[in-house]
């Protein structure tokens, strides 16, 4: 599925022009930022408590973010080669395997830099499914059957958890936890790490459950009501009679929506394509700011938005509408692409501030930070690749 060949601008900018300023922006500035500041090089893993200048808070090493580390920079191997960011995740992979689970299985919340746990056992069930999507990364840049099975072994662990109908953790970001619920969170990182797991290896078992989780996103959890996706269902996908019943994390939703485009490319379905492109879209436009631009991370339908701003939110916006523009002749995508890459640059770019990097989180106006204490290693460096991928593709159309 590919667009017409014919394309060389978005919009006003170039393909090159544009494709240029990504790969200025991941080799030039993200990467060595988190080089000089966010790896251990001597032991492995990633330390992402940092201020804009890459002062540490602390040396902690939280699972997520070994996890998605893992991820970042097999992917980066895989893509666009170098033994030395190979070694990165080889070492990231040794410390993940060697001391990121207790005797029962469970994948800590964080450990202190040299490996020693410092926290509980994490119970929402994320930290084992990035380690998962990590190990697949790691197999497909080098080989490593061990790391394919051990990704599979925990992606069935998390499932069981989550299938589990007295399975409670408070998930902080939605209005009501209760046990059994199911969430369209864990949906879409499951179906990110199957897409990928089962485009290197077949496995009829994992097939089927993305069928199961595909089904979930896209008929479970669409409210046809509201035209757009609820956050929360019960354990049996009904939607909930409490607060959770309008509650909409758009920022999950259009991330999970840009997933089931790959998804669906990975299995050759343009009616799903099409149905996905225009969810995307509404999501969109939901959670467009009209007032000071950008999209709101959440909402209730019948009451108010969430009006903080972060990154990632906006960034899965470009990621959408760059996969549309390689794989279907549509317009729009261009114009949401144009919009969310300016207002980026010109509201959480802190490269006019002398800063190599971006704020990633702020009030609806986004107003300057001066000091932070995180800088994560995923939700960005993701964006660039991906969509400096597709940029070179289409360049060669």
């Amino acid at each position: 599925m590919t667009a017409d060949a014919g394309r060389t601008h978005i919009v006003e900018m170039s393909l090159k022009t544009l494709r240029n300023r990504y790969h200025k922006d991941l080799f030039d500035h993200y990467l060595p930022f988190m080089d000089r500041y966010g790896i251990d090089h001597e032991l492995g893993g990633f330390i992402c408590a940092l201020d804009h200048d890459g002062t540490r808070a602390n040396t902690d090493k939280y699972m997520w973010y070994q996890g998605r580390g893992l991820w970042v920079y097999s992917y980066l191997y895989n893509h666009f080669g170098g033994d030395y960011y190979l070694e990165i995740a080889r070492k990231t992979r040794d410390f993940i395997v060697r001391y990121g689970q207790d005797d029962q299985g469970g994948w800590y919340t964080s450990l202190d830099r040299e490996g020693r746990p410092n926290s509980p056992v994490e119970k929402r069930g994320y930290a084992g499914l990035f380690v998962a999507e990590g190990l697949q990364a790691f197999a497909a840049a080098t080989g490593d059957q061990e790391s394919l099975d051990l990704s599979t072994r925990i992606l069935w662990d998390m499932l069981a958890a989550l299938d589990d109908p007295q399975f409670y953790v408070d998930e902080g970001y939605v209005p009501v936890s209760y046990p059994g619920m199911r969430t369209l969170g864990s949906h879409m990182v499951l179906i990110l790490i199957l897409t990928q797991i089962l485009t290197q290896r077949a496995d009829p078992a994992l097939e089927e459950l993305a069928g199961r989780v595909r089904d979930g996103i896209m008929n479970r959890f669409w409210n046809p009501e509201y035209r757009l996706l609820n956050e929360v269902l019960t354990t049996d996908y009904r939607r909930p009679d409490d607060d959770n019943e309008d509650f909409v994390y758009l920022g999950h939703a259009i991330e999970t929506m840009w997933m089931m485009m790959h998804e669906a490319i990975r299995l050759n379905n343009r009616e799903l394509l099409d149905v996905v492109a225009e969810r995307f879209r509404r999501h969109v436009e939901v959670a467009w700011d009209d007032v000071y631009g950008g999209v709101f991370r959440g909402m209730n339908v019948h009451g108010t938005y969430l009006f903080d701003k972060v990154l990632w939110a906006q960034e899965e916006v470009l990621i959408g509408t760059m996969i549309l523009m390689e794989h279907t002749d549509l317009e729009w995508p261009a114009y949401w692409f144009d919009k969310m890459y300016r207002h980026i640059q010109e509201t959480f770019s802190l490269q006019p501030r002398g800063l190599p990097h971006y704020q990633e989180s702020g009030d609806r106006k986004m107003t300057f930070k001066p000091h932070v204490s995180r800088k994560e290693n995923y939700h960005h460096p993701r964006h660039l690749m991906l969509n400096l991928l597709s940029l070179e593709r289409m360049m060669k159309q």
